[in-house]
């Protein structure tokens, strides 16, 4: 039985399905990641993009904060893939009972997923500090220098938890309630360094832990199964 027929298998014996993915999950449809080598952190910029997309640097420099978001973190016209499509229709089929998703760019809701735990938020949802107005992500794109509130002048910040912010509680207690649930934990594009997101699939106690990832991760030898190949080339094999 070769890798994709031991993940259809274990797929159609389990019912309470979750999915833990990073970066890699959304590099093909065109958002960058961070890590690999054509990344965020390899390219050349006046300070480490860990620095620009820090609370601190956020308060210190927004001018300078802004047009790094803007030019990096705002990627128009990208779409979902096989992966998140895949994922949309096994919850669809009720096998799948959350996605867990360290990325911000909202592309498993637009292929259809419903129950999604966004740790580090979403580039689609963004408030006035002074009064919490809503703002969309055409305003943020098309906003000039720092972002203002058309109400009252507050700046405008993005819904996404910088580097020093906390993640959000209910998100995760949500995240961890389903992991903790599930019978097989499916988790795909991420190295899992980037805690304290990666720390929650230690809370995984099922049957089947399944990883699907194009490098090697920490987690290698504790998996089930695992299959080195792009996430969305592996996905979309798995028969519904």
């Amino acid at each position: 039985m070769n890798e994709i027929e031991r993940l259809n298998a274990m797929v159609s014996e389990c019912g309470n399905i979750v999915f833990f993915g990073g970066a890699g999950v959304s590099t093909e449809s065109g958002v960058p990641d961070f890590r690999s080598k054509d990344g965020l952190y390899n390219q050349k910029y006046d300070y480490p993009p860990e620095v620009m997309l820090s609370h601190s640097f956020y308060k210190s420099h927004p001018e300078e904060f802004f047009k790094f978001y803007k030019d990096k973190m705002l990627i128009e016209g990208v779409e979902p893939n096989d992966a998140h499509k895949k994922l949309a229709e096994l919850e669809a089929k009720g096998k799948l009972k959350a996605v867990v998703t360290q990325n911000i760019d909202g592309l498993h809701q637009k292929a259809g997923s419903k129950c999604v735990y966004e740790l580090h938020g979403s580039v689609l949802r963004n408030y006035c500090e002074k009064c919490h107005r809503f703002y969309d992500f055409d305003f943020m794109k098309n906003a000039s220098g720092v972002p203002r509130c058309t109400d009252c002048g507050g700046r405008v910040k993005p819904d996404v938890v910088l580097y020093e912010e906390g993640l959000d509680n209910n998100t995760v207690n949500g995240a961890v309630e389903a992991i903790a649930k599930a019978d097989m934990l499916i988790i795909g594009g991420t190295s899992l360094v980037v805690y304290p997101a990666a720390g929650l699939v230690r809370y995984f106690n099922g049957k089947y832990l399944v990883l699907i990832n194009r490098d090697e991760t920490p987690m290698d030898s504790e998996c089930d199964l695992v299959i080195h190949e792009k996430i969305g080339e592996v996905m979309k094999q798995i028969k519904l």
